[in-house]
């Protein structure tokens, strides 16, 4: 992400003082808690991708940085209360919310995170932003929850794997996009262009995601934590509908009965390997990340939109 970081170097540090002024409360708790989430902020790709998708279509200005902000607001708050849902104890290497404040504080916290995009974004009167981005917040629980209910009945369908996806992941990309570029486009059609961009781009993510679990790309040991989880990624949905009837039978029943034994768990991920699993989805998230490119590549080739490929080939490579 070297020249998306050289190209947004100055408004990366404007984003950072945009960003404070947007969480700042009058109790000292919330000031606190907000503090500690600053200091331990991640990659903070999302509000990249908003800025680089405006700065596509022309100058970034304040409806941008309040654009990014709203992103990364709402993708703060998921993460705070996926960490409550999940029973959670770290979030990128540090204590999360709810290990530090407990459940109800953490609640708490995920709707203030929520709230203050909402109010950003009405108190300036970015109305189409607001529009783009709580279709993100609705698909990224729909998503959340078409999940939860085809795990229980351990749905087979691919193509219910791609709807969920597309919500809960590819939803906030999609949006990340379309406000940054709807700051500067005035061309629907171009603004449509960027969603699609970073839907396409979301879809892979998830894909990569789902692969880390196999310990794949130089990760070290597979974790078979989704398995653990009773979540159908693609690899094993490609395995399950891949594999002989007896061998099905029994890596369903290791997914319902005994996800956490150890031994079992890596009879699923080793037979995945060997029925084609990995390669598999290892191709459609490149299918993706093709589709995602040919997009880009509609617009003129400037520094921007190499920027904006780097950022795309880093969500498939990345180690982590």
């Amino acid at each position: 992400m070297d020249l998306a970081e050289k190209i947004l170097a100055p408004e990366l540090i404007a984003f950072e003082t945009h960003f404070k002024d947007a969480v700042k409360s009058r109790v000292s708790l919330l000031d606190r808690i907000m503090h500690y989430i600053i200091k331990r902020k991640g990659k903070q790709m999302r509000p990249k991708f908003v800025m680089l998708a405006a700065k596509l279509g022309g100058e970034i200005n304040d409806a941008t940085f309040r654009a990014a902000s709203l992103v990364e607001l709402l993708h703060t708050a998921t993460l705070v209360h996926d960490d409550v849902v999940d029973e959670a104890m770290e979030r990128r290497g540090f204590f999360s919310i709810n290990a530090l404040w407990k459940n109800k504080v953490a609640v708490l916290v995920g709707d203030y995170l929520l709230s203050k995009g909402l109010l950003l974004s009405l108190n300036h009167g970015d109305f189409k932003v607001l529009q783009i981005l709580s279709t993100a917040v609705k698909e990224m629980s729909e998503g959340e929850l078409l999940q939860m209910e085809k795990s229980r009945n351990l749905n087979l369908d691919e193509g219910v794997y791609y709807e969920i996806i597309k919500g809960k992941t590819a939803s906030l990309l999609a949006s990340s996009c379309a406000a940054g570029a709807s700051t500067t486009f005035s061309d629907k059609h171009l603004i449509e262009k960027m969603r699609l961009f970073g839907e396409k781009t979301g879809m892979a993510f998830q894909i990569k995601d789902d692969l880390f679990d196999y310990g794949t790309a130089d990760v070290g040991k597979p974790t078979g934590n989704d398995i653990k989880e009773k979540k159908l990624t693609l690899p094993l949905i490609y395995t399950l509908n891949n594999c002989d009837a007896d061998t099905r039978k029994k890596i369903i029943y290791i997914v319902k009965n005994n996800s956490s034994d150890k031994k079992k768990v890596k009879f699923v991920l080793d037979t995945v390997v060997t029925t084609g699993g990995i390669d598999y989805a290892h191709k459609k998230m490149i299918a993706y990340r093709d589709e995602a490119l040919a997009i880009l590549h509609e617009f003129p080739d400037t520094e921007v939109r190499r920027a904006l490929e780097e950022l795309l080939r880093f969500t498939t490579d990345r180690k982590y």
